[in-house]
């Protein structure tokens, strides 16, 4: 895929109606996703401000630093239309941002995760201008996805797959998590990812912790690991997944409770369609482990969005009545964990698709033995 199917010109159009119909007269939005979601330029963030400025009607400008102009000239923004300004170290860039605007506006959507520092500073160019997020305007144009991202979404699940498949060559008694996580970090990059984001190995009763990280934990026979891996592919979208491992014989309550949490989330994969609400995936894995005595050690939702963000909407959890659509790309990851002694997690990637689910990691589900 090219970047012009992955970030088209087209978006920055949408993005404009959507502003108007928000009644926002701009975006101004920082380096992020939110940038690169628009204008494929994958920007650096800096004390120096660099902003696209979107307004509602009108030509988009990106300012940015006079030495990162060559960056963002070679990134795919200017086939997309966006007018490029820099303003060199010493002087003051906002201004900048206000001649962009055509002068003061009334409201406009300030990037979700913009930086105080700049929030204030805007502020104190646009006195009289209410700020907005600029998240409720983007949210619902990246909630479902182009083919060519869900392409994108395919080959880093493929990538991610790889890594789990190597994961004999690693995980082994008498290693430490922190090793293996070492040598996985290097098998991201190695399996296509341009960064590799997090590498989470937990064994025994670090697996009860759902975000563990690593320890210096060495790790034993007959231990279950989590690995919950991912990175960021060249095309900027992320892979995310979770497998189990042990070496040797794991213990006998282990094996009975990683079959139910197996059959949960074949369960709610097999519940993803359109119309179905997002709470309502949760609910179905939620029901299974409940119903087999485990309702308690299940402690997260049960899947997050994923795109040029590892984590980002749709979210699977109860209260949300967001119904699914065709596009949507989201991890499904029910989990069991039992304090003191070990735990479970098993997710994968799926996207919604118009007659129901496909999954973008294909490897097996089944607890691996080493």
């Amino acid at each position: 895929m090219c970047d012009a199917d992955l970030y088209p010109p087209h978006r920055l159009a949408a993005a404009q109606k959507a502003t108007a119909d928000a009644g926002l007269d701009a975006l101004l939005i920082p380096p992020g996703s939110d940038l690169r979601y628009l204008t494929g330029y994958h920007a650096h963030a800096l004390e120096r401000l660099t902003c696209l400025v979107l307004p509602a009607t009108g030509e988009p400008t990106l300012v940015v630093p006079t030495l990162e102009r060559p960056a963002a000239e070679a990134s795919p923004a200017p086939r997309t239309g966006v007018r490029i300004v820099d303003h060199p170290d010493g002087t003051d860039p906002y201004p900048l941002v206000v001649r962009a605007l055509g002068g003061p506006v009334a409201a406009v959507g300030l990037g979700d995760r913009m930086w105080a520092e700049q929030v204030l500073a805007l502020r104190a160019v646009l006195p009289g201008t209410t700020q907005r997020l600029a998240g409720e305007v983007l949210r619902g144009l990246r909630l479902r996805k182009s083919a060519a991202e869900v392409a994108a979404l395919r080959e880093a699940g493929a990538a991610i797959d790889a890594v789990h498949a190597r994961m004999a060559e690693w995980l082994r008694p008498g290693r430490t998590e922190a090793e293996v996580a070492a040598d996985i970090s290097v098998g991201i990059r190695e399996a296509g990812h341009a960064t590799a984001d997090f590498a989470i190995v937990a064994a025994g009763p670090n697996g009860a912790s759902p975000h563990h990280g690593t320890s210096d934990r060495v790790i034993g026979v007959g231990e279950p690991v989590v690995v919950d891996i991912g990175g960021t592919m060249p095309s900027g979208y992320c892979s995310d997944s979770t497998r189990c491992y042990v070496v040797g014989d794991p213990p006998a309550d282990y094996t009975d409770y990683y079959q139910v949490l197996h059959a949960a989330q074949q369960a709610a994969v097999g519940a993803v369609r359109p119309g179905v609400s997002a709470a309502a995936v949760d609910s179905v894995a939620r029901e299974v482990i409940a119903d087999a005595g485990y309702g308690a050690a299940f402690l997260h939702r049960t899947g997050h969005g994923i795109g040029l963000d590892g984590h980002e909407d749709p979210y699977l959890v109860a209260g949300n009545e967001l119904p699914l659509e065709p596009g949507m790309a989201f991890s499904i990851e029910p989990g069991i964990y039992l304090a003191g002694r070990h735990g479970a997690r098993i997710e994968d990637i799926v996207v919604c698709t118009p007659d129901g689910v496909e999954r973008l990691n294909t490897l097996s589900r089944d607890l691996v033995r080493l």
